[in-house]
């Protein structure tokens, strides 16, 4: 059966899209932490090879968390794919959140250029998406049935908001030392939108008229969307056409002091996406009344409600921002402890993180324990494993491993009585390879900057400062 996309529907969608950002990576010197974060180095000088990729095994992470007084409608929904509002309570509008987060690297190019300044290049295609929702009980409940609403006029418990956006990103990076113990680095991208919806409800209101056999609804609001209907997604619709096109760029710096703390901060995917003219924008202000609900289905009532979009639908180009971030972390090293202390925080739209990375290692092998705390109220803890050389990493760990595995278990047995509190589910895992002949350390260098010929290298962000300061 066709299905358009409206209101919750959307939010119906993403809990299937489990998603996340890996904090336990960061600081490792991984491929995937020298893409992430752009100043820091991923070869080791002497030991690594010139080049370094992930030769298509995708670098992947997944992450994704649902909580409120619906939360077990969530767990229902995920675990046993019903949705089974009738234990919910409604008329108070009370909200609940859910959020999704996605990084995926298909292929992954890095270069070491130049020992002058340790100087990297790196070339990238990832896949992201990233999702905010603050929905209502009732938003739940007017999908499962109408008759729950009977008999009483009910006035904003509507009121939803949210966004779900995912995109290709194509990249180039570049990173290298200022000096000693300060680094620089800058990753440019050029991105191509996959699917875009954004709700939201100002006002609303709602009567079920049982004696009428009549149900009243009215929305005041804005829903912009790269599609409405589901036969608008096929498979072009996941090739990067460029169709919908934008930029984003990704700003880093790190610092060693003296005593041993590393010190690291980025400005992250600060940038936009143009959605094409065949996207869609919906400005509510309308009031609908669908009569004779007793002869109808509650799919035919849903497919009257969820029409209220396409009846008032304009195709039209729109801006949408991507998710930018500000992160900072602060590590030292004891021996074969580490610890990292990490804040990443939204610039343009409410969340962010805060994470203590634990991090134990043994000769190749590090094990990590982290726990986070959501600003979305949500803690969790991570685990992860690595094996690590100068030329071969592998990785495997979660976020969030308590509700991952009830979240699994209860998917696997088809059970929601698996799990308690809120639903969220985390997985990742990765790749990197080095190849190519050794880096080698400036003083086993055959040659020498301005001797015999040898052009000095400035370095690109000495070469830039020159530049402007000469402006």
């Amino acid at each position: 059966m066709k299905k358009k996309y409206f209101l919750l529907f959307g939010l119906i969608c993403l809990f299937s899209q489990l998603k996340a950002q890996q904090y336990a990576l960061f600081n490792t010197r991984t491929l995937f932490d020298a893409f992430e974060n752009p100043a820091v180095k991923a070869f080791t000088l002497d030991s690594s090879g010139k080049y370094a990729s992930n030769f298509l095994f995708p670098n992947l992470g997944f992450n994704a968390a649902g909580g409120g007084s619906a939360q077990d409608v969530l767990r229902k929904l995920a675990q046993e794919q019903v949705n089974d509002t009738r234990g919910l309570p409604i008329g108070t509008g009370a909200i609940n959140k859910l959020y999704q987060q996605t990084n995926l690297y298909v292929l992954t190019f890095r270069i070491f250029n130049s020992y002058k300044y340790n100087q990297e290049i790196g070339f990238a295609w990832q896949i992201r998406s990233d999702a905010q929702v603050a929905y209502t009980n009732e938003s739940l409940a007017i999908f499962d049935s109408y008759k729950r609403f009977q008999n009483v006029p009910y006035t904003d418990i509507f009121n939803d908001k949210g966004y779900a956006q995912s995109y290709h990103q194509f990249s180039v990076s570049i990173r290298e030392n200022w000096d000693k113990r300060l680094a620089f680095g800058a990753k440019l991208s050029l991105l191509s939108g996959i699917t875009y919806n954004s709700i939201r409800i100002d006002n609303s209101y709602i009567f079920a008229d049982a004696f009428n056999d009549r149900l009243d609804l009215g929305l005041n609001g804005t829903y912009k969307g790269s599609f409405i209907q589901s036969d608008e997604i096929n498979k072009k619709t996941f090739i990067p056409t460029f169709k919908n096109p934008g930029i984003s760029i990704s700003l880093g710096t790190t610092y060693t002091s003296k005593s041993g703390y590393f010190i690291m901060g980025n400005i992250k995917d600060l940038g936009f996406i143009k959605w094409s003219k065949s996207s869609h924008v919906a400005k509510f202000n309308q009031l609908k009344s669908i009569y004779e609900l007793s002869t109808r289905t509650n799919s035919e009532i849903n497919q009257e409600i969820t029409d209220m979009a396409r009846d008032i639908d304009l195709q039209k180009g729109f801006f949408a921002a991507t998710n930018a971030k500000a992160d900072f972390l602060v590590s030292r090293t004891f021996g074969f402890y580490k610890p990292s202390f990490i804040v990443s925080k939204n610039l343009f739209r409410p969340g962010g993180d805060v994470a203590l990375v634990n991090t134990f290692k043994i000769d190749r092998f590090a094990a990590s324990v982290t726990p986070l705390y959501n600003f979305n109220n949500f803690m969790m803890i991570g685990l992860q494993a690595m094996y690590q050389t100068p030329n071969f990493e592998f990785f495997l760990g979660t976020d969030n491993v308590g509700k991952s595995i009830s979240l699994g278990k209860g998917i696997s047995q088809s059970d929601a009585s698996v799990g308690s509190g809120y639903v969220g589910g985390s997985f990742y895992l990765g790749m990197g390879i080095k190849f190519g002949r050794t880096v080698e350390h400036p003083q086993n260098l055959s040659t020498m900057p301005g001797v015999n010929g040898e052009k000095v290298y400035k370095g690109f962000f000495r070469s830039m400062y020159e530049f402007f300061r000469k402006l």
